[in-house]
């Protein structure tokens, strides 16, 4: 009788586990970036695997629909597809292997090692998504971050969980101002995000810039410019869902990702291919709609959490910061670094133009004699970029404006102040002996 109900049991659970017959659709277009299939039962966001050739699979998400039509973006180059693909749903959600076991690692925007050391093997595990943090019970930003660079120490206070964008063209010094942070800031946990750049960038930052030490407590998710569109976006995704598990766990985590332009982008790429019609300079409004559903993921935690500082790097196309992505990032994050073509074409290094940059956390989390150095250091930098001309030329009479006689005199000190080698780092404290001591040197 024992080994009756015994198999009873057996044949029980293998009904209960059993899967439910598949539905498979099929791929009737493709059309530049997106395939059209029919027959599929999904929804939106939801991943499908579409067979490429007989023994290739690739992975794809859903990114639309029109009445029985399923849009769908590929996350990798589908050479050889063919009308009537096969498209098959994939059941099981998307996963990080995620904890300790990931520092030092090197991924692509599917969480796929890069760097040749194997899959990552670790015991906790994430999905993609994450509930937003209700922000009555985020944590306000009330403490100093040390990013080691005595410009923004002093003049552009960066604070605990703050989100600040790098504004910069090409060629102004972005890249290595980013590495300058990586090595000097004062974090628990690098998450670095290196999406649509050159793929030559991504090995120059982890063995220049990084380095082993930076690598080791650091996670690299990488997705070069020849990647999909969807790939791309979705590394943006994944870095910050990475930096996010450690601030649950308490770190003081440090987010950079180069570029926030990069992602709109992409998403542009996504959007037109789907049908959305463009608004603003070619972007569509979706793309104004995922900006800030990815900024605000960061920041500061709940009370007796961990911390999220973010720095968003922003291409100005043509150095125009009213570019729409330049413009609409300006709005949604806690300050911006300007960094000027003149200032770096004069060797000055940071290229930090401290007249057009902002902290909008600093009034809070700095005294109140650290806040008026502040200010009257750019207001006389500030008097004395108004006259240059006048001065160049011999046409100003000293005598005439004493907070301009100031400027002149003080200037070659100011300047002294703002520049700092690749290999210099301040600490905060260093950082304001040095903003004193250009202030009040004879």
């Amino acid at each position: 009788m024992s080994t009756l109900e015994e198999r009873l049991q057996k044949l029980l659970s293998i009904s209960s586990t059993s899967l439910l017959p598949q539905l498979e659709g099929k791929v009737t277009r493709m059309v530049g970036l997106t395939m059209e299939a029919v027959g599929c039962i999904v929804a939106l966001g939801d991943r499908c695997l579409v067979q490429v050739r007989k023994d290739r699979w690739v992975e794809s998400e859903v990114v639309g629909f029109t009445g029985n039509l399923t849009y769908l973006m590929p996350t990798e180059a589908i050479d050889g597809i063919s009308p009537g693909a096969r498209v098959r749903p994939m059941l099981e959600e998307g996963r990080l292997p995620i904890g300790e076991e990931l520092l030092g690692r090197v991924i692509n925007g599917l969480g796929k090692p890069l760097d040749g050391k194997g899959t990552v093997k670790a015991k906790d595990s994430v999905g993609l998504q994450c509930d937003a943090i209700n922000p009555l019970q985020r944590k306000p930003i009330s403490e100093p971050l040390d990013v080691g660079i005595k410009a923004i120490n002093s003049l552009l206070t960066v604070g605990k969980g703050q989100r600040l964008g790098l504004f910069a063209g090409s060629g102004v010094g972005k890249s290595m101002l980013l590495g300058m942070m990586t090595r000097f800031t004062e974090a628990d946990i690098t998450i670095v995000g290196l999406i649509g750049e050159r793929g030559r960038e991504v090995k120059e930052f982890i063995e220049q810039i990084l380095g082993e030490e930076g690598l080791a407590r650091s996670v690299v998710v990488a997705s070069p410019a020849d990647d999909s569109a969807l790939m791309r976006l979705r590394a943006a995704m994944l870095t910050t869902r990475i930096a996010e598990y450690y601030r649950d766990q308490g770190k003081s985590v440090l987010l950079l990702m180069d570029s926030l332009t990069r992602y709109a982008q992409a998403q542009r790429e996504i959007a037109l291919s789907v049908g959305e019609p463009p608004a603003t300079k070619g972007y569509p409004p979706s793309v104004f709609s995922k900006l800030p559903q990815l900024v605000e993921r960061a920041g500061n935690g709940r009370d007796g959490g961990g911390s999220i500082t973010a720095f968003y790097t922003v291409l100005t196309e043509g150095d125009d910061q009213q570019d729409p992505i330049a413009d609409a990032a300006r709005a949604i994050l806690d300050g911006h670094l300007v960094l000027s073509r003149r200032l770096a074409e004069e060797g000055h290094y940071p290229a930090i133009d401290i007249e057009a940059s902002i902290s909008r956390a600093m009034p809070n989390i700095v005294s109140e004699a650290h806040l008026q150095g502040a200010m009257r250091i750019k207001q006389l930098y500030s008097k004395y970029q108004q006259n240059q001309d006048l001065i160049a030329i011999g046409a100003y009479n000293q005598g005439s404006d004493p907070d301009l006689d100031q400027a002149i005199y003080r200037m070659p000190d100011i300047r002294a102040f703002l520049q700092q080698s690749l290999t210099e780092k301040f600490t905060i404290d260093e950082s304001l002996e040095a903003l004193v001591a250009a202030m009040t040197k004879e």
